[in-house]
């Protein structure tokens, strides 16, 4: 999505000159929430389902090189070169690489039936699994681990979900609001095993049970593996690039390096960007909020179609960048919408509705609103996004 919106952003801003999308996945860019959603429950959907469109102004001189992972850098010569070997020269460059699932923390033996999700593919092959009856242990309680255990349980499954947080989203949402989507989910049947890890896996060929640390055995068909992700910069490892954690950007979101220079035609946007936010403070962060892969798009685009100019793309830079992260989460009937940071804060308090229902949390970093959630009353959720802004010089 990241590269998408990023090509498209070029575009609007003048560029005409030719494009090539380097990939992965064998798949042209797709949307990735319904995921865990509808594509997750809804059977016989796939790609063309979540896809997203191809605008005209991307329809020529474009092309896409799918199914083929960068596996090099060589900054000096402006080549990419791939798992094939196949070089591919540039004169300007947007890592967009993204993420992938962290591993199972434990040997899986080789067994069958354990799952991840971050493409269209897992999707498709963990919806196969997820039959009424099946019992589904969920290791992670963070966002997508939460969104599958209510698809799951809505499927008819049995759901555990084993997690070292207090209550579910706790980094995320704090323990009132992480604590009110723990009651609704076990509403719906679903059991926390919290403070808990994975110690051992029982099956043959297929997981059939798993061994928490604690001692606590449970019946298992199918382990869905959600303990968070990490940047794909493997690829970047000898490039000089700073990739201690995903990509260190300017605010042009152009590469910087281990020696501190930047790169003016190197870009990097998407989840595996790691940037400062003036709105919050001068802390280089990735963030994976939903939003941030159109933002800093939009914002690489900019700066490319300068450079091809020939304008001087400082000022541009200089301006500085400060979107508003958002991400959202459906989960039974409970929409949750939130703007900001609100995993910075050291306090939350409730200021709207009841947490039984629908409500708003306000999250705070000292006396500096940092975010805000709500359950429902999304107008009033929406009526924050003002209230966010660059500090005074």
């Amino acid at each position: 999505m990241a590269g998408l919106r990023t090509a498209e952003g070029a575009r609007r801003a003048g560029y005409t000159g030719p494009i090539t999308f380097l990939g992965a996945e064998a798949h042209a860019p797709y949307n990735r929430p319904p995921l865990s959603k509808e594509l997750l429950q809804t059977e016989g959907q796939g790609h063309a389902d979540v896809a997203f469109p191809i605008r005209s102004a991307l329809e020529e001189n474009v092309e896409w090189v799918l199914g083929r992972a960068a596996a090099s850098l060589d900054i000096e010569r402006q080549v990419v070169v791939d798992d094939l070997g196949d070089e591919h020269p540039f004169s300007a460059l947007v890592i967009a690489t993204g993420l992938r699932p962290k591993p199972l923390p434990i040997d899986d033996h080789g067994l069958r039936g354990i799952h991840v999700l971050r493409t269209v593919d897992d999707a498709i092959a963990l919806r196969e699994s997820l039959r009424p009856g099946a019992n589904v242990v969920i290791l992670g309680s963070g966002f997508v681990g939460c969104e599958i255990a209510a698809t799951a349980a809505k499927n008819g499954a049995k759901v555990s979900v084993v997690t070292q947080s207090r209550v579910p989203l706790e980094r995320a949402l704090g323990p009132l609001l992480g604590g009110e989507l723990r009651r609704r989910h076990e509403q719906h049947g679903v059991r926390f095993f919290t403070g808990e890890s994975l110690f051992g896996l029982v099956g043959d060929p297929s997981v059939e049970r798993v061994i928490l640390t604690s001692g606590v055995m449970l019946e298992c068909d199918v382990l869905v593996v959600a303990v968070g992700s990490d940047p794909n910069t493997e690829w970047l490892a000898d490039s000089g690039l700073d990739v201690s954690d995903g990509v260190l950007v300017d605010a042009g979101l152009r590469a910087v390096g281990v020696d501190g220079v930047v790169h003016p035609s190197i870009f990097a946007v998407g989840d595996v960007a790691r940037y400062a936010n003036p709105l919050f403070d001068e802390v280089p962060r990735r963030v994976e909020h939903w939003n941030l892969p159109t933002e800093t798009g939009k914002r690489a685009g900019q700066l490319i179609a300068a450079h091809y100019a020939g304008d001087d793309c400082e000022p541009l830079a200089a301006a500085g960048f400060a979107p508003l992260p958002s991400f959202w989460s459906d989960q039974y009937d409970a929409h949750v919408l939130a703007f900001g940071m609100t995993y910075l804060a050291d306090r939350s308090e409730l200021v709207a509705g009841s947490l039984d229902d629908e409500c708003v949390v306000e999250f705070y970093r000292g006396d500096a609103l940092v975010g805000v959630c709500g359950i429902g009353m999304r107008s009033l959720v929406q009526s924050y996004r003002t209230r966010f802004a660059v500090p005074a010089a």
